[in-house]
């Protein structure tokens, strides 16, 4: 199927990822094409500047006759009319995951970061730190890191660090992406239900990891959360070796965390008996910079590079972004959705944040957007998720009509556990009701953080403008 082609063609071309390679295959000399119904720019005016027909909607008309090979993006669905065309013609197609296997990870030195949570930060400190070592490394990440400006990258560098994702492939093939990556260090931050979409429960996503654990090859290295019973479970038996990362006990010397001190927006810690600091706040994200401090260690590069390599990384766009400030109220972007997440991003904002002024105070405003968080999976857990907040305005489920109401979270209870234990909280049906809340309840010297995997209706520069 990949040998001897010419043509290749793209369903979704216009995805962060379809797109970036998209261009890296037109790079190398293949005639390109493509189909998205949201053709816009910035990508747009990218992939035509590289050469790349694009097509505006789906019509089997656009499926050229000279396309040699099809690859259908992970957003794509039967029903679709080029992919009916596709399956009627019985065209080759492939999935973008089996693509980057075979045209960009064989035979490179694979560094792939898995987990629940974590995985664009520590993707994108891994790059940085292979990057500002020399090494220059392709990367593939799903965020836009601030030291690089894009978030892929492909060449001819030997280092390949990819953001591993556990959900599906394709429609066609329900394994996880990551199954398709040719690990040689495989990072595992964390291992817990999400993507209730796809998985049934924890054990079918415990499965999904134990699968990429098992293609780690025996000169390889599996870095993992020892702190994390799952990720325990889920590595017992690799072949490969093995280093576990924590704070407790579980973790050998080599990968200990310890003498943790948050000051500021830079937190300082030892690890592995060297003493580090990384410009980002927080329990999850120390132990995020360790697991890339490991993937640089592994591929030989020297602590005072990995130093200076930490205290020159700049962040990354939607991870405790400030958007900026108003009426002496910071407005704080957050790609959080999953409770966990949203509960360690609150204690790392707390620590670098909040009171700083007298009366400080953190305010919480979420969105259920995933498809997770849209169903009544964390109906429980969510109220809880919000302790370090000192209030909380909800929002209304975001495309409500997908999920059959008996399944849908109900935000009105979320709100009420949240009253229940004494902090004030409310729900929203509409962002303008948010804003109005909002802008009702906050002051001078809070801080408000927005948390959501969406646009969030543009929230942010209104809430902004309404807090002047």
């Amino acid at each position: 199927m990949f040998t001897n082609l010419k043509h290749v063609h793209f369903l979704g071309i216009c995805g962060t990822a379809m797109g970036a390679a998209a261009a890296a295959l037109r790079d190398q000399g293949y005639l390109v094409t493509g189909s998205d119904e949201d053709v816009y720019p910035p990508m747009s005016t990218f992939l035509e500047e590289k050469g790349i027909v694009l097509s505006r909607g789906y019509r089997p008309e656009n499926l050229p006759d000279s396309a040699e090979l099809i690859v259908i993006g992970n957003a794509i669905r039967r029903g679709n009319p080029e992919v009916e065309e596709v399956l009627d013609r019985k065209l080759p197609y492939c999935s973008l995951p089996e693509v980057l296997k075979f045209f960009f990870l064989r035979g490179r030195h694979n560094v792939v970061v898995t987990g629940t949570h974590g995985k664009t930060t520590t993707t994108s400190l891994t790059s940085w730190l292979l990057q500002s070592a020399g090494l220059a490394p392709g990367y593939l990440i799903g965020g836009l890191p601030r030291n690089f400006g894009q978030g892929a990258h492909f060449g001819a560098s030997p280092y390949y660090v990819i953001e591993g994702d556990e959900y599906d492939t394709a429609f066609f093939d329900k394994r996880s992406k990551f199954v398709h990556y040719l690990p040689e260090l495989l990072v595992i931050n964390n291992v817990e239900f999400d993507h209730a979409d796809i998985f049934p429960d924890l054990d079918a996503v415990k499965l999904s990891f134990q699968r990429v654990v098992n293609i780690v090859p025996r000169n390889g290295r599996i870095l993992f959360n020892a702190d994390d019973e799952n990720c325990r479970d889920v590595t017992a038996a690799a072949l490969s070796q093995k280093l576990p990362i924590g704070f407790g006990d579980t973790a050998p010397a080599e990968g200990r965390i310890t003498d943790v001190r948050y000051d500021g927006a830079q937190s300082c810690f030892t690890f592995g008996g060297e003493k580090f600091a990384v410009p980002l706040t927080g329990e999850f994200n120390v132990r995020n910079a360790a697991m890339a401090i490991a993937a640089a260690r592994f591929y030989g590069v020297p602590t005072d590079k990995i130093r200076a390599g930490l205290l020159s990384f700049t962040g990354i766009r939607r991870r405790q972004e400030v958007r900026g400030e108003a009426g002496g109220v910071k407005v704080i972007d957050d790609f959080g959705h999953h409770p966990t997440a949203i509960r360690e991003t609150l204690r790392g904002i707390r620590q670098q944040y909040v009171f700083k002024k007298a009366g400080g105070r953190l305010w919480a405003l979420f969105e259920p957007r995933s498809n997770t968080t849209r169903r009544a999976v964390f109906q429980d857990q969510l109220g809880a998720a919000f302790a370090e907040a000192d209030g909380v305005v909800m929002a209304q489920v975001a495309k409500l009509e997908q999920i059959p109401e008996g399944e849908r979270l109900k935000p009105e209870r979320v709100v009420a556990d949240i009253r229940a234990a004494g902090k004030p909280a409310f729900y929203e049906n509409n962002t303008a009701a948010i804003v109005a809340r909002t802008r009702e309840l906050a002051r001078s010297g809070d801080v408000v953080v927005v948390f959501s995997n969406g646009g969030f209706d543009g929230i942010h520069a209104k809430l902004l403008e309404a807090l002047k």
